[in-house]
Parts: structure tokens; sequence; C-alpha cells
């Protein structure tokens, strides 16, 4: 399989960027999720359990060392995340974290639009959890860092790299597929939903807390033009 490599370095936060955008910092704390108590098995070592739920089969994630929910964000910080929308900038982006939509739901992500077809990018290296359709997101991909403490779900595709697979390694940078309107997205506004999670201590994680992407990317790219 070919994959589109990207790979920047990651972004350096400084003090002055810090004070920039602390008050961004501060509303991206308030999301965050408090501590857990999470396994300490190391996610390379430790054998894939598969969770008996509703429909498909879902795989549990083993996960490393508790995180308060200020350690997430630092974490985040650190891994340098790229923006998964080729093309697109961070001028372009409007918070959505706390949209309502339909029956009641808080949106929780970030959507980015981008016209049909625009390649999705892995926002961060790590590994491919889960690559399958679901009722509201359409064509999805849960994947994670490489040391399993954070979730990243990508929604609505239009189509799936060729050759893309669970348990795939990945790289910041290579495909992933297609933005789309799959799901329960509307027809006429190709997006990609894009969630950032806290991996929760059973491993279920499509379950995790919900992390605003929308401070992150503004932090972290708040030095560049």
């Amino acid at each position: 399989m070919t994959w589109l490599q990207l790979r920047p370095s990651p972004p350096r936060v400084t003090i002055a960027m810090c004070r920039r955008v602390l008050p961004l910092m501060l509303a991206l704390l308030s999301t965050a999720c408090a501590r857990r108590v999470l396994s300490t098995t190391p996610a390379a070592t430790a054998p894939v359990a598969r969770a008996a739920t509703s429909g498909a089969a879902r795989v549990s994630v083993p996960t490393l060392g508790p995180m308060s929910g200020s350690e997430t964000v630092n974490y985040i910080l650190g891994r340098g995340l790229l923006l998964p929308v080729a093309g697109v900038v961070v001028s372009q982006l409007r918070d959505t974290f706390d949209e309502g939509r339909d029956v009641g739901r808080v949106h929780r992500a970030l959507d980015i639009l981008a016209p049909r077809g625009t390649p999705v990018l892995a926002a961060d290296d790590g590994r491919v959890l889960r690559v399958r359709p679901n009722a509201l997101g359409g064509n999805t991909v849960y994947a994670t860092d490489p040391s399993g403490r954070v979730v990243y779900y990508y929604a609505h595709l239009d189509a799936y790299q060729p050759g893309l697979a669970e348990g795939a390694t990945i790289a910041r940078g290579d495909v992933l597929g297609t933005v789309g309107t799959t799901g329960n997205a509307p027809k006429d506004t190709p997006h990609l939903h894009f969630q950032v999670m806290s991996m929760p201590a059973d491993g279920k994680y499509w379950d995790g807390d919900a992390i605003n992407p929308y401070p992150l990317f503004l932090l972290l790219h708040a030095a560049r033009p």
C-alpha cells in the first residue's frame, strides 16, 4: 500500500504563545477529562481483547498510566497534532464542539469543511483501531497515539484509503481516506467530523471523554503565519 507521507516537525509551544492563547487553554481544560485510573499494561505488548457489544465486535485496547485532565491536554500538545484535512489552515476552522445536534445530542467534535474527495490525514502517529461504517458517522476510522492514551475519530469519509486496515501502524500525515458526507452528514456539506478523546479505563475507545480540538489547533499554530 502507498501512503502519502507528510511529517512536519511538532510545533514548539513557547511561553509567549501560551500567554497569547491563555483564554483558549482555560476553555480547553474545562473540556478535558477528570483523572482516571487506567491500566498500566503497555499497549504495545498487551493482547487485544474483544468486547461483547451489540452489532459488530469492537476492540478493547489496554492503555498506559493515569493522566489528569491537564496532563492529557499537555500530552496532546506535545504530540504536535497535524490538522487532519489536506490544504485546510487553522484560520478556516470554526469551533463546533458545543453545538447542538439532533435528538438532544451535543456535537463534542470539530467539523472541518473541505471539498468532497479532499484527503483526510492522520493527525498523529499511532495505530488504527477500527475501520468500519456506522449509522451516524458513515465511513469512520478510530486510531490511537503510539502509547494508547488518546483516541482520534474520523467520520463521514467519502471513501477509505485503499489497504487501510485495523491494526495498521500509521504515521502523522498518512492518508486515511477522503472527505465526504456519509452517515448523517448533510449531503451538501462535505466535511470531516474529527473528535479527540481520552482513552477510557476500560479500553472502550469509542466511549472516551471528548476534548475540544479547536483550541488545541489554535494553540499549536499560534506562532505560524
